[in-house]
Parts: C-alpha cells; sequence; structure tokens
C-alpha cells in the first residue's frame, strides 16, 4: 500500500477497534503508528512496552477478529512492535503535555494567589488603571499614580491626591495597589479608609488588662507593610489622639522607606483642625488635584462602559448623558448605570429618546445662555463684557475670553460654529481658545477660576 492509503487504512482499522475494546483500553491504542502491511500482517509500532504487553496478552484475538472483518482475510493479524525511536517521540510529548499541565497549574495557582493578596489587601478589583479613563483632568494625577506604582518610596513620597468626591481618587489610588501586586508581589499593600483606620485605633486603645498588646498588634498591621493607601484622611480632622496615632504611623512608614499614598477632598491646609505636624508631612511629597472630567472625558467614561456591557448605543444618547451629569464621575455613571438597566430590561437600543425618557433632564434643566456666561466670567475677571466678545488682546482680556468659550462649550454642549458665531470670531479661533484652557485646566490660577465661576454659575 502506498503510504496515505496506508494511513486511512489504519485510521479505519483503529476506529473499528475503539469501538470493539474496553474503554480503559484506548490510551495504549491511540498512540500506535502504522508501520506496514503486508499479506494479511498488520504491523503498528508503540513506544509503550506495557501497552503493547497488555494488548498482546489480553486482546489480541479482538483486535485480529476486527483486522479480518474489515480485509475478509480470516487468517489477518495485528503484529505490535516497540519501537526505542517512537518511544523518546511520546516521552518528549508527554514532556511537553506535563510542562503545559504544571505551568497552567502554577498560572492558576499564582493568579488564586493575587486574589487573596487583593483580598487581603482590601483592594477592589475594578479599580485598575486600565479601566480608568484619563481625560485632562486627570492626565497630570494618572502618570504621577503610575510612576509611584513602578517605583514605590522613589520620587513622590508622600503623594497627595486631592479633589472632589466621586472624581477617581480611590480608582487611582488601588489602582498603584493592584500594579503593584501584580507585577511586584513580594511588596505588601493595605488599603484603608480613614474612617476604618479611626475605628481600629479606638477600639484597640481602649483601657484593659489586653490594651498595651493590642497597640503593638495595630501598629504592626499599619506599619509592617510596603504600601499603604489611606482614602479620604479629612475625616481625621478634630480627632486629637488619632492623629497623633496617625503621625506616628506616618513617621514609621517613612523613615523604613516605605510608600505612602492619601487622598483627601481638600489640601492639607484647608483640613479644620488638622494638627501643624500632620499638615507638614502631607505635604512634604507631592500633591496632585483631580479635576472634573470635560465633556469629552465624560462621553468617554461611559462609552467605555457601554462597549464593556455589550450595550448597542447611539453616540447622541450618550453626549446626552455626559451633557447633563457634570459634576463628578460617580453621578455620571449613576445616570448611565440606571438608564443601561431599562435599556437591558426593555431589551431595547440606547437611544437618545430612551435616555431623555429615562433621566428627563430637559424638564429640570435651566438652561443657561452665553450672554450669562461672560457676565460670570467678565465680574470674575474684572473686565468689559464687551471687551470679550470683541478684538482686545490684553492678557487678562484674552485668558477670560479662553474661559468663556471653554465653559460655553462644557456647559451648553453646543457646537464650537454656534459659539464661534456668538463671539464674533472665527471656528478656529474658538476650537483654539477652548483646546488652551482644557491643555492647562491644572493651572492653579486656572483651576481656581473655573471653579469659581462654575459655583456662580451654580452648575458644579
Amino acid at each position: 500500500m502506498e503510504n496515505i492509503e496506508l494511513k486511512r487504512f489504519w485510521e479505519q482499522v483503529k476506529e473499528d477497534l475503539i469501538g470493539v475494546l474496553p474503554e480503559n483500553v484506548h490510551p495504549w491504542i491511540y498512540p500506535l503508528e502504522v508501520s506496514g502491511y503486508d499479506k494479511g500482517v498488520l504491523t503498528v509500532v508503540t513506544g509503550q512496552i506495557m501497552g503493547r504487553d497488555l494488548l498482546r496478552r489480553n486482546h489480541s484475538e479482538q483486535m485480529n477478529s476486527v483486522l479480518a472483518k474489515i480485509t475478509g482475510n480470516q487468517n489477518a493479524r495485528i503484529v505490535i512492535i516497540y519501537d526505542e525511536s517512537a518511544a523518546k517521540t511520546l516521552k518528549r510529548e508527554t514532556e511537553k503535555i506535563q510542562k503545559k499541565v504544571i505551568e497552567k497549574n502554577l498560572k492558576e495557582q499564582a493568579l488564586e494567589n493575587l486574589s487573596n493578596m487583593q483580598s487581603a489587601s482590601n483592594l477592589n478589583l475594578k479599580y485598575k488603571f486600565e479601566n480608568f479613563v484619563v481625560g485632562e483632568n486627570s492626565k497630570f494625577a494618572h502618570a504621577v499614580a503610575m510612576q509611584v506604582a513602578q517605583n514605590p518610596a522613589g520620587k513622590y513620597n508622600p503623594l497627595f491626591i486631592y479633589g472632589n468626591s466621586g472624581l477617581g481618587k480611590t480608582h487611582l489610588m488601588q489602582a498603584i495597589g493592584h500594579y503593584t501586586i501584580f507585577n511586584n508581589p513580594k511588596l505588601k499593600v493595605k488599603y484603608t479608609k480613614t474612617e476604618d483606620y479611626v475605628n481600629d485605633f479606638i477600639s484597640n486603645c481602649r483601657y484593659s488588662k489586653d490594651s498595651i498588646e493590642n497597640m503593638s498588634k495595630f501598629n504592626k498591621k499599619y506599619t509592617n507593610i510596603d504600601i499603604i493607601l489611606i482614602d479620604d484622611i479629612q475625616f481625621i480632622e478634630s480627632k486629637s489622639r488619632t492623629m497623633d496615632q496617625m503621625q506616628h504611623t506616618f513617621d514609621s512608614l517613612y523613615n523604613k522607606g516605605k510608600q505612602i499614598v492619601i487622598t483627601s477632598d481638600r489640601l492639607p491646609k484647608d483640613i479644620p483642625s488638622l494638627t501643624a505636624a500632620l499638615c507638614s508631612r502631607f505635604e512634604m511629597g507631592l500633591m496632585v488635584e483631580l479635576a472634573p472630567p470635560d465633556l469629552d472625558t465624560r462621553f468617554e467614561i461611559i462609552k467605555k462602559l457601554a462597549i464593556d456591557n455589550d450595550l448597542k448605543f447611539d453616540e447622541e444618547a450618550l453626549y446626552y448623558i455626559a451633557k447633563h451629569f457634570s459634576k463628578n464621575v460617580r453621578e455620571l455613571e449613576g445616570a448611565f448605570t440606571k438608564v443601561s438597566a431599562y435599556a437591558e430590561i426593555m431589551r431595547e437600543d440606547l437611544t437618545l429618546k430612551l435616555a431623555k425618557d429615562v433621566l428627563k433632564c430637559d424638564e429640570c434643566d435651566e438652561s443657561l445662555s452665553y450672554d450669562d456666561i461672560v457676565d460670570v466670567v467678565a465680574s470674575y475677571f474684572e473686565v468689559d463684557k464687551k471687551d470679550i466678545k470683541g478684538t482686545a488682546r490684553g492678557q487678562r482680556v484674552a485668558l477670560a475670553r479662553h474661559i468663556a468659550v471653554y465653559l460655553a462649550r462644557e456647559i451648553t454642549n453646543q457646537s464650537f460654529a454656534n459659539i464661534a458665531e456668538f463671539f464674533n470670531k472665527k471656528h478656529t479661533t474658538i476650537m483654539f481658545g477652548y483646546e488652551k484652557i482644557k491643555k492647562e485646566i491644572h493651572n492653579k490660577e486656572i483651576a481656581a477660576a473655573l471653579r469659581e465661576i462654575r459655583q456662580a454659575l451654580k452648575v458644579l
């Protein structure tokens, strides 16, 4: 027989053998390779001595019967030969399979260990760098957090992240922890809310016969680590004994070269009754602000949520949500969850009409005009409203004009062409002014101006 014909013949024989032989014998049949067929004798080779002997001893009659039936030759028989080269090939294949199994088991064990470490560190699995949407409002803070994750206790220690509630401070902080656990699992990470730290301290420092031992355990719990993540430090204010203990925790970690990351809704100097000692310690590292996301970033945040949830959506529906929920990311995600839940339950696509029907923002939207925005901006910068809309080129007027353009775009969600018509400027000029403020949103002067103007417009 030709090689191809011989292999096809053997596959037919092997299939019939599998059909008649006991299931526990199948592992010995599968590796058999055909060598030749001549005058009713089918020769097969194996690299398994035990398999050869078992088949010869217990199943030769059944095997010969199958071959005889296929060939029509009652004297046909199958001869099984042990082959050393086949044994070596089998050994290599077996070792490959074993290696894959070991690697799979090690990977599964590593993932289980990481999961346990993340649980022990008190981290939320959804707060990672890969699902943090970076915008102009968070670009610097994100870059710094990544630097800290890659080089703990390096240049930025402590790292103090501040900003209004719901902007992603906890997300960035915990992302540092997740990155460390995954890339440097030898380091111990601990995330704690300030409120939990306070309660833990109070429960351990109460006077009792075990109070000294309890405080020793408390200190080890918060200082026998490599990276500590302390969330919402503003809640420590007015708790003098806890602030003293926090100072001890801070000093112990810092002196041992451990990374400290802290979040707050305000700067240390703006936290009432915070001790000068703690304030100076928090300010000795790098302080970065998370500002409210602009319209484009808000859109990207909910677009990612829609994609992650396999939702069919119209982009105009997402822009509608992004426009009306500008205060913080938490509020934005809540609005999206409400709309997406309705879409899923009612089996509808996420359309603009659906978003409007569910959120009903238009019913309570006290829309601001361009004139309203320009009036407040002019008042803040103490310039003439006519100059903002005119051709004056003074530095203060130019800044006021750019901020007015930026807010007009952010608050009204109107097109650049529409805004350009109101300001009597070219479309490209308006876009330039908007992008200029967007890029400099972390500048302290600009950030403060935007914050106070928004407050005056009641659109924070």
